[in-house]
C-alpha cells in the first residue's frame, strides 16, 4: 500500500464530550498539494480499566473542498431546521468544555 509522505502544516483539535475531532492541514513533499484529514478519536475503556482508542480518518482533496464544505452546510442546515426548528440544541456536557487543547 503506498503511503504519501507529507508535512503537517496546521491542526485544529476540537473536544466535544468524549470525542475529540481533529482537523490536520498537510501538504505533500515537493509540489505542496493541499489536503485535510479529519479524524475522530473517542477513548474506549476495557472491563479491565485499560484504555484504548477508537480512530477514523477520511481525506479530503482540495479538488472536493468547495462540493464538501456545500455539502456539509446542507446537512446541517436540514438538520437545523427540519429536526431542531430552527436551533441546534447544546448537549449539557458541551457548555463548559473548552474547544482548545494544550499539547
Amino acid at each position: 500500500m503506498y503511503k504519501e509522505e507529507s508535512d503537517d502544516v496546521f491542526s485544529k483539535p476540537v473536544r466535544a464530550g468524549k470525542r475529540t475531532y481533529f482537523f490536520d492541514v498537510k501538504a505533500t513533499k515537493g509540489n505542496n498539494d493541499y489536503y485535510l484529514t479529519i479524524t475522530e478519536s473517542k477513548r474506549r475503556t476495557a472491563p479491565d480499566g485499560t484504555f484504548s482508542f477508537d480512530k477514523h480518518k477520511i481525506f479530503l482533496y482540495k479538488e472536493d473542498f468547495q462540493k464538501f464544505q456545500e455539502g456539509l452546510a446542507d446537512v446541517i442546515a436540514y438538520i437545523k431546521d427540519t429536526c431542531f426548528g430552527g436551533e441546534i440544541p447544546v448537549r449539557p456536557e458541551y457548555e463548559n468544555e473548552s474547544s482548545e487543547e494544550e499539547y
